[in-house]
């Protein structure tokens, strides 16, 4: 995790030197490479010293508006939401521990949705609870065909 040299310098520039260092021509192309790496795994693989978890999505979210796939974006927030908070997958059963686990993920998935994509989170959220996905069931990616029928793509 960043120490506080996130911040100096032109962070832009010194994000997008290391995505191409990787030989990636976006950001958004690193990221897809990786699906299921949360924000702050992508930010210490740039950078551990000098590029901050927040700065990855702001370039997301940046590149998503420019090329209109910001509902991609936010089906591919929740993967790595999923991932981290669920890695096993889906839970079989629904007790207080693994409820925990499901509302962490989709809260945190909520704090990293684009305002524009609030409703439609709120959506989504309100029929994973109400039909959640068969036990065991992992998205490893924006493409997933249940995270399609809940949130598809819709910009022009």
């Amino acid at each position: 995790m960043s120490d506080g040299g996130a911040w100096e310098g032109n962070v832009k520039a010194r994000l997008y030197e290391r995505v191409r260092q990787r030989g990636y021509d976006s950001l958004t192309a690193f990221a897809e490479a990786r699906p299921t790496a949360s924000l702050l795994e992508l930010a210490d693989e740039l950078g551990p010293d000098d590029i901050a978890a927040v700065q990855v999505f702001s370039g997301l979210v940046a590149e998503a508006e420019r090329s209109r796939r910001v509902t991609r974006l936010v089906r591919g927030q929740l993967v790595r939401e999923l991932a981290e908070a669920l890695p096993n997958g889906w839970p079989g059963v629904i007790d207080d521990a693994t409820r925990f686990k499901v509302a962490v993920a989709l809260a945190r998935w909520g704090t990293y949705t684009p305002e524009t994509h609030e409703e439609h989170v709120e959506r989504a959220k309100a029929a994973l609870r109400a039909s959640p996905p068969p036990p065991g069931w992992r998205a490893l990616g924006p493409d997933d065909e249940l995270l399609l029928t809940l949130l598809p793509d819709e910009e022009a």
